[in-house]
């Protein structure tokens, strides 16, 4: 035992990327711009929110956590990531791995979260538009905002805390960055009840986000087809593609991810990229989807321009 935790210490190595000679920068440039892109555009979305009165809505209040665990997401990662691959470094320490990991699974969960609330005003709003206002009242608004996120705090928080529970014998996190599954994988005991727990709220998640959006937007075209009006039918098939956009590229890159652990033959620099994506494609179109698709949005921003180009 004495040996053992002589072994085992807070410094842990990570799973460095092999690139070509002479890509290494190209692809750091590249990846630098992509998150000042992603930083920018989601703080844009941040400071109109809060800045402008017309967007105190209740579509723009639940909205306003979309650009912020995006924000956490990419932030958490892929600095990180950017600095090992210029410095040729693999290594972290534990608490900072455990940090990381909390923060890249509270932005990954609490996105499910936002996405069927979302979802669920735009229902409201739609196919009730004379009760909207009664139905989504500030109340309510904060209610739905604030349940999302203590229930994903509880989720993750147990999960994490289950991880906690083992002792550590490694010391090598098998990826670009740290998360729970890698996390796990450095105790040597018996963890089926932290892999049933993790599969088990993946799946809950998804069944619930899932339901909630498709129950809304298929209520959102049924009404809008017997309308019969083209705009109020463009603009909610507008609405449900970059919904579905956004959500199918989400889960197909996230549901490759969380099973690609359970696989011991999938490419691990393959693996490592699709974990990345999970956190770096919604930071960089959701900004364009829900932001500069939004007319409002664009209007408040494009007026926001025209003061201080006026100033």
């Amino acid at each position: 035992m004495e040996n053992l935790s002589m072994t085992v210490s807070f410094e842990l190595t990570l799973d460095s990327f092999s690139f070509p000679p002479g890509a290494k920068y190209p692809i750091v440039f590249i990846g630098i711009f992509m998150y000042l892109f992603a930083l920018v555009c989601n703080m844009t979305l941040l400071i109109l929110i809060v800045l402008q009165q017309s967007l105190h809505k209740p579509m723009y209040f639940i909205m306003f956590s979309l650009p912020l665990v995006d924000l956490v997401g990419i932030t958490s990662m892929f600095p990180k990531v950017l600095s090992d691959i210029v410095t040729d470094t693999s290594y972290t320490y534990y608490p900072l791995c455990v940090f990381q990991g909390l923060m890249l699974h509270m932005s990954g969960n609490a996105y499910l979260f936002i996405l069927a609330a979302m979802a669920f005003d735009r229902y409201i709003a739609i196919c009730m538009p004379l009760r909207y206002n009664a139905i989504m009242t500030p109340k309510v608004v904060t209610g739905i905002v604030a349940l999302f996120w203590s229930l994903n705090t509880l989720i993750i928080g147990v999960l994490f805390a289950l991880q906690g529970l083992h002792s550590r014998c490694r010391s090598h996190i098998g990826g670009a960055f740290c998360d729970n599954a890698a996390l796990v994988k450095l105790s040597c005991s018996n963890t089926t009840v932290n892999n049933i727990y993790g599969l088990f709220i993946t799946a809950a998640m998804q069944v619930v986000s899932l339901s909630i959006q498709a129950f809304s937007y298929v209520k959102i075209l049924i009404t809008c087809m017997a309308t019969g009006r083209s705009e109020s039918k463009s603009k909610a098939i507008n609405t449900c593609i970059a919904q579905l956009i956004i959500f199918i590229t989400f889960e197909i890159v996230m549901i490759f991810f969380v099973l690609s652990y359970r696989f011991a033959n999938v490419n691990r620099n393959l693996q490592k990229i699709m974990g990345m994506l999970i956190f770096l494609v919604p930071p960089i179109l959701n900004p364009i989807v829900y932001g500069m698709k939004s007319q409002e949005m664009r209007k408040q921003l494009l007026k926001v321009f025209k003061r201080k180009i006026s100033v």
